[in-house]
């Protein structure tokens, strides 16, 4: 049952997911409330199959994604990752910039340029915004791999975990409960089954990793994706929207 548990379990690590995401997930690790709401979208819904039952009685609630992010070593991690992101962030930011300036540029000088400097500096804008897409598709690609490799890698040490706590305390079926619904089939739940903080606390006990130096203080949220500018279409008089 347990190997069936964390191969079923795994499969909720593959989601999609942007600079900061897992960060800001990591804010939100407090226990599930009584409405049963999830705190983050990004986790795609867990289907009932992939509940290992049991022979208890009762019926628990997990919160996949705040667990695993809330784990000292998930902490620890992720704040790792985070950092190793910032340099490409500062370096897409930059990029951002200068596209704001040509195109801010282009607005306020547009007008009293010939033809082919217009022409031109259109041009550039165009280049270097092919390049800074090009940059940050792969830089989000880049992070969402190695994100989802830190979540896999708890996730593998942290299902025995799971189906320990629920034999032993007498639950025969433990749900996701990662996404609201409608996105998952938990229309509601309460706080007296989730077992999420439980099973962090013992998973943290058990992988010695201690907590982070500044106990209790929410992870900060990577930076968003900078907006990339659209640039004038060529030999237009208006200014570029």
């Amino acid at each position: 049952m347990t190997s069936k548990f964390l191969r079923s379990v795994l499969a909720t690590a593959v989601f999609s997911l942007i600079f900061g995401l897992a960060f800001s997930a990591f804010a939100q690790t407090g226990s599930a409330a009584p409405t049963g709401a999830a705190t983050s979208p990004a986790t795609p819904a867990t289907s009932p199959t992939t509940a290992a039952t049991g022979t208890g009685t009762k019926l628990g609630t997990i919160n996949i994604e705040q667990a695993v992010v809330g784990t000292n070593e998930g902490q620890r991690d992720f704040e790792a990752l985070r950092k190793k992101l910032e340099p490409k962030q500062n370096e897409l930011k930059q990029q951002n910039d200068e596209l704001e300036q040509l195109q801010k540029q282009l607005q306020t000088q547009g007008e009293k340029l010939n033809d082919d400097a217009r022409a031109a500096l259109v041009k550039q804008i165009e280049t270097k915004k092919k390049s800074f897409d090009r940059a940050v598709q792969d830089a989000q690609e880049d992070a969402q791999n190695q994100q989802k490799e830190i979540f896999q890698r708890i996730l593998q040490k942290m299902a025995p975990v799971i189906v320990k706590h629920a034999q032993e305390s007498g639950f025969a079926m433990i749900v996701d409960t990662s996404n609201p619904w409608p996105q998952s089939p938990i229309l509601w739940y309460g706080e007296q089954g989730d077992i999420t903080k439980v099973v962090v606390d013992v998973y943290n006990t058990q992988s010695g990793v201690p907590a982070p130096a500044a106990a209790g203080a929410a992870a900060k949220p990577a930076a968003p994706k900078p907006a990339a500018p659209k640039p004038a279409a060529p030999k237009s008089t208006e200014p570029p929207k």
